[in-house]
């Protein structure tokens, strides 16, 4: 099997971390968050960490350029030679371009777009909660979330500070903005394919091993 390099797009709150959870264990290929992959260049200290450390330390924001070496270092990574699961890059049209310099001929197998309306993403992000040390995702109702104690890990389950209702609205003002041009760009090159995200989780997830083994990806 060639390289699969997956891009899920979706507004927050469409599911993408669930279904790249689940997708990264059937593909064996891993789960790349722009957010995972920002924090964990700054705890290790390596030059391309000092400098993310240093723009979120002065309030700015990490520049296009420097998240795209982030994502390049990624990919020479052992793991990341059968490919990725791509969950906040690219975000916009910007990065887009420069994947596909990254990844040459073979390029992005397939876009995957999570459509949900704004109403469920809203409701979905508020009643989220997340482990800070394993990233297992919770629900308000569920006992970890009421105890503050991940089931899994034993970590703080927390309400992150960007899933307050005024945080998720601008952060879907954001993603409109910048990231929902992807959809055409990746549909003129015919690897768009978008599932009504609002479904069970696990209907979800089988309509994506059904599209990848369909355009004989598997």
């Amino acid at each position: 099997m060639s390289r699969l390099v997956l891009v899920i797009l979706g507004k927050q709150g469409a599911g993408k971390g669930t279904q790249c959870a689940r997708l990264s264990a059937r593909y064996e290929i891993p789960h790349v968050s722009t957010g995972d992959i920002l924090r964990a260049a700054v705890k290790a200290g390596s030059p391309l960490g000092r400098e993310v450390a240093s723009v979120l330390e002065s309030g700015g924001l990490v520049s296009d350029d420097l998240v795209n070496r982030l994502v390049a270092s990624r990919f020479t990574e052992p793991d990341a030679r059968r490919g990725a699961l791509l969950d906040g890059f690219p975000r916009t049209i910007g990065q887009a371009a420069a994947l596909d310099e990254l990844l040459g001929e073979d390029g992005v197998s397939l876009c995957i777009n999570l459509d949900v309306p704004n109403e469920l993403a809203v409701a979905r992000l508020s009643s989220r909660r997340v482990c800070v040390e394993c990233k297992t995702i919770y629900r308000d109702t569920d006992p970890e979330a009421i105890s503050g104690t991940c089931s899994n890990c034993g970590g703080d389950v927390i309400q992150r500070s960007d899933d307050t209702p005024e945080a998720i609205a601008a952060r879907l003002a954001l993603y409109e903005r910048d990231t929902a041009p992807l959809l055409d760009f990746y549909a003129a090159r015919g690897l768009l394919v978008t599932l009504d995200g609002a479904r069970d989780a696990d209907v979800v997830t089988a309509d994506i091993e059904a599209v990848i083994a369909a355009r004989g990806l598997s």
